[in-house]
């Protein structure tokens, strides 16, 4: 079994995916049965994934709130979802990325650190999320 992937293997899949990820990108449906399916996955990463998981429902929050379709959430907690989201996303951390084991370590920590503030709203468009039908069966 092979453990290591070269870049060239890795640039290989990420081509691959470049169709289906258009595809995706152009369906609001598929994009949010996507990240759920991203927050269900990262559950699964031991002792910080429950965590993590939070990521992609912010990023879904911040969406609903972008088209409009769900609006009852301070202004503050959309500010600091996208700040922690923009961090998350940024190639340059205090802690880069590509070191192995230790490069998301800040990332967490701001993600869990935005969690720790607006956690009660997130938890609230999830429970909107469900009620309105845009929560997703997870196979």
């Amino acid at each position: 079994m092979k453990l290591k992937m070269t870049e060239k293997e890795a640039e290989e899949q990420l081509k691959h995916g470049y169709a289906k990820a258009r595809d995706l990108l152009n369906d609001d449906e598929k994009v949010e049965k996507f990240l759920q399916k991203l927050e269900h996955k990262m559950k699964l990463i031991p002792k910080i994934g429950d965590k993590l998981a939070y990521v992609p429902v912010m990023a879904s929050l911040l969406r609903s709130y972008v088209k409009k379709e769900y609006t009852t959430v301070p202004v503050g907690t959309i500010v600091a979802i996208t700040s922690a989201l923009l961090y998350f996303v940024s190639p340059i951390d205090v802690i880069p990325d590509a070191i192995p084991g230790a490069g998301y370590i800040d990332d967490a920590a701001v993600a869990l650190l935005c969690w720790n503030i607006v956690g009660d709203d997130v938890k609230k468009y999830e429970k909107w999320r469900k009620d309105n039908g845009k929560e997703i069966e997870v196979e």
